[in-house]
């Protein structure tokens, strides 16, 4: 066990029982949209004639891309009750789902209303189209602020982000804000929906000014301030297996910081070469009043430099986030299934969760099994169970099917799982559980393959 973290167990407390608020945001959300479409149902009067029905569903979509874009943006302020209380898996995957229709709303509104501009004027597409972008009010930079959400979706596209670096992939993404901002012009100037409707401007004006209050505060502000408060600088680094470091981090009052087992931060180490990127790692162990600790798996660059870090690096951390922790707790019997380096959020749960706590641990070999002794130290001190699942003679991988796990835990449908690891051993494992009778509901996990 790292030695800061050697002489301190914590015992595990039942946490305070919550509700998720997933249906209320989603409902919330699709709230504004029917509230989008009922603005443009208010003002309009009859439909006529093919230009009127291609310039009627070219607002609608219009209206809903801009709206769409205060929602993409929003859902990326790193809101507490959004990371942590729904998960920043699950705000991640409605990010990209909500990205993927500003793109086709964006396209939709752009085609149908030079369509239908070019039927009511009689002219060709691109004549009209040269005539919108050139003479119309706010059009040009509405045009850049476009070509630039189109950049950032080709960019994000899943075939493509597997072949550009993360760096690239997130500061393309950042020019989202310089896109909505260019663009928010010409939504209120040619809006024909917010044209001499004061209250329509004044409730589209608080969205957008909202959401931008909420990346201030809890992008740029919150940050700011935990860094001042807590001034966190790595302490020591330790090797727990073949590519796998551990880095324990000293800070001030870091109670403060209400960071919980199961969760993560967004750590940027201030060291030649590693200060422009930002890499989410999950504590390896409970907080300590002036200590933190991470466990990282070198498995490019930026991970492998890790293990490298000297004591007195200065860090600026984000966070905490992340819903992986007690909070999901639904029965008083507990599994937690890791599979490689997705031990760590799985080795602080295993010291403080409560109730009757079993690890199942899968790795290639046993000196594959980072924080194996500390698993072994706390399922003595705290009577838990340590399973471990390694490879065979030859390699061969260990059988985890719905059998094999009821086999090994014969409750199984009675506990809460936790599950880390791999996306793919994720994957294979879920099925195994949901086959073996888990109810949906008591499988916990969090996955950033969107």
């Amino acid at each position: 066990m790292t030695t800061a973290y050697a002489r301190r167990r914590v015992a595990p407390a039942p946490p305070a029982p919550r509700h998720s608020p997933v249906g209320a945001v989603l409902g919330a959300l699709w709230g504004g949209a029917a509230a989008v479409i009922a603005l443009w149902w208010y003002d309009t009067g009859s439909v006529v004639g093919t230009a009127g029905w291609l310039t009627g569903a070219g607002r609608i979509a219009g209206l809903l891309c801009g709206y769409a874009c205060a929602v993409l943006v929003g859902l990326m302020a790193r809101v507490p009750l959004l990371e942590r209380r729904i998960g920043s898996d699950r705000v991640a995957r409605w990010h990209a789902r909500a990205g993927r229709y500003t793109i086709c709303l964006l396209v939709a509104h752009v085609v149908l209303i030079l369509l239908g501009y070019a039927v009511q004027d009689g002219s060709s597409v691109l004549d009209e189209t040269l005539t919108v972008v050139l003479d119309y009010p706010e059009m040009l930079k509405g045009t850049v602020g476009a070509v630039i959400l189109f950049a950032v979706g080709l960019v994000s596209a899943r075939a493509v982000r597997r072949r550009v670096g993360h760096e690239f992939w997130y500061y393309v993404h950042l020019l989202t804000y310089a896109a909505v901002f260019l663009s928010f012009g010409h939504q209120l100037a040619l809006g024909s929906d917010f044209t001499g409707d004061r209250a329509a401007q004044a409730a589209w004006y608080a969205l957008y000014l909202g959401v931008a209050a909420l990346v201030v505060w809890f992008r740029i502000l919150t940050p700011v301030r935990l860094n001042l408060r807590h001034r966190l600088r790595v302490d020591s680094v330790h090797r727990e297996a073949p590519g796998v470091y551990s880095v324990v981090f000293r800070g001030r009052r870091l109670h403060e910081l209400d960071a919980r087992p199961g969760h993560f931060l967004r750590w940027r180490f201030l060291t030649e070469g590693m200060r422009w990127t930002s890499t989410p790692y999950s504590l390896s162990a409970p907080p300590r009043p002036e200590l933190l600790r991470i466990t990282v798996k070198a498995l490019g660059d930026h991970s492998a430099a890790v293990g490298l870090l000297r004591p007195g690096t200065r860090v600026w951390a984000e966070g905490p986030y992340g819903a992986l922790t007690a909070d999901r707790q639904t029965s008083h019997k507990s599994l937690l299934v890791a599979g490689g380096v997705g031990v760590t959020p799985l080795r602080a749960l295993f010291e403080t969760l409560p109730g009757d706590v079993t690890l199942l641990y899968r790795a290639r070999t046993a000196e594959d099994l980072a924080l194996g002794g500390e698993l072994e130290a706390v399922s003595r001190w705290r009577g838990a169970k340590v399973l471990y699942a390694l490879n065979g003679p030859h390699g061969r991988r260990p059988d985890l099917t719905a059998y094999s796990l009821r086999a090994a835990v014969p409750d199984l449908d009675a506990h809460d799982v936790y599950l880390c690891g791999p996306h793919g051993f994720a994957q294979d494992l879920y099925e195994a559980l949901r086959t073996a009778g888990v109810p949906e509901r008591r499988i916990h996990h969090e996955s950033f393959e969107l």
